[in-house]
């Protein structure tokens, strides 16, 4: 995946003879929700609700998966969230949006510089002059771009259990996955590195993902790494299923195909300059302590460490309340 960079977005809309059909898109938004919106931004058919007093501080929720969606999070904490203005983002590709075959770019590749533009094209659309991103997993990567490229735009950024050096992660679950199969840890780094030929980038960690999953398949080991119990696992796939929002996987090859596991993103956190609140769950083994270190060394990222998963308002509603509060009044 390409570094980020300063890209405008770019906010032409399709030719004319390239728009899904109009009767398709028409069906839909005569059955949304008196707070969606279905609308055609920077090459994207997008998916987002608004919820909460029209002069409270606003808040963007940033949804992980990557491909996943924002229904479950409203569905289960949405009405905690009262003293907000929020907006419930599907990401391109993801939830209740369009499909990556049906956007301008296309299916093969995503990147961060998109996405990050896709935030902004919403943004001006509501014309909101000042939010805080609310970035979850693979979203506060999105959360951070886009604080680090429109300070002006970003009140204070918010990472919940952050994803943010794909390299480390996989090395994580790579050692997960060797300790519950009983087998010794090998790191393929070093020979992935020696092999590679000089001049291209050695990808280890796509060899290290590779090795994990062929070890524990890998929604088993996600679901052994992020949920502290069988419960708490399934009243969030109990809310997908509700909302009937499954998948995800096209917006996760497109990320992919554009070298998303070889993407490492702490050089950045430097050029920060919004403040930084992280809530993450002392149970979340994808992300703490390795990725919330990155952003407590490098962005000096205020820390809030939950009894909880990778999704701690299911785990503590009441800590994740609280620390959401504390963050929004810094």
């Amino acid at each position: 995946m390409s570094a980020p960079h300063d890209q405008q977005p770019d906010d032409d809309r399709w030719p004319d003879d390239q728009w899904p059909d109009r009767q398709v898109l028409t069906d839909l938004e005569s059955t949304l929700p008196e707070d969606a919106y279905y609308e055609h931004l920077n090459g994207a058919d997008l998916y987002f609700e608004v919820a909460g007093p029209q002069e409270a501080p606003v808040i963007v929720y940033l949804h992980g998966g990557p491909g996943y969606n924002s229904h479950s999070f409203r569905t289960l904490f949405g009405d905690r969230l009262e003293a907000f203005r929020v907006i419930y983002l599907d990401g391109r590709g993801g939830g209740r949006s369009g499909g990556l075959e049906d956007t301008a770019q296309g299916a093969e590749t995503l990147d961060i510089d998109t996405l990050v533009a896709d935030l902004e094209a919403v943004r001006a659309f509501l014309g909101t002059e000042r939010f805080t991103p609310l970035g979850h997993g693979f979203g506060a990567l999105v959360a951070l771009e886009y604080g680090r490229r429109y300070p002006q735009r970003a009140a204070r950024v918010v990472a919940v259990n952050p994803w943010v050096h794909f390299p480390d992660l996989a090395l994580t679950l790579l050692a997960e996955a060797s300790a519950i199969r009983g087998v010794a840890f090998d790191d393929p780094a070093e020979k992935i590195r020696a092999e590679t030929p000089e001049g291209q980038h050695p990808a280890v960690g796509e060899a290290r993902l590779e090795a994990a999953f062929a070890l524990v398949n890998g929604r088993d080991l996600l679901n052994r790494l992020e949920f502290i119990d069988a419960p708490s696992r399934m009243r969030l796939e109990y809310a997908d299923a509700e909302g009937q929002l499954l998948g995800g996987g096209e917006v996760q090859q497109a990320l992919v195909n554009q070298g998303l596991w070889s993407f490492e993103y702490p050089p950045f956190l430097m050029e920060q300059t919004r403040p930084v609140f992280v809530i993450a769950g002392l149970e979340d083994r994808t992300s703490y302590p390795q990725q919330v270190g990155w952003l407590e060394d490098l962005a000096a990222a205020d820390v809030t460490l939950l009894p909880a998963g990778h999704y701690p308002w299911l785990d503590d509603e009441d800590g994740f309340l609280e620390a959401l509060e504390r963050a929004m009044q810094g």
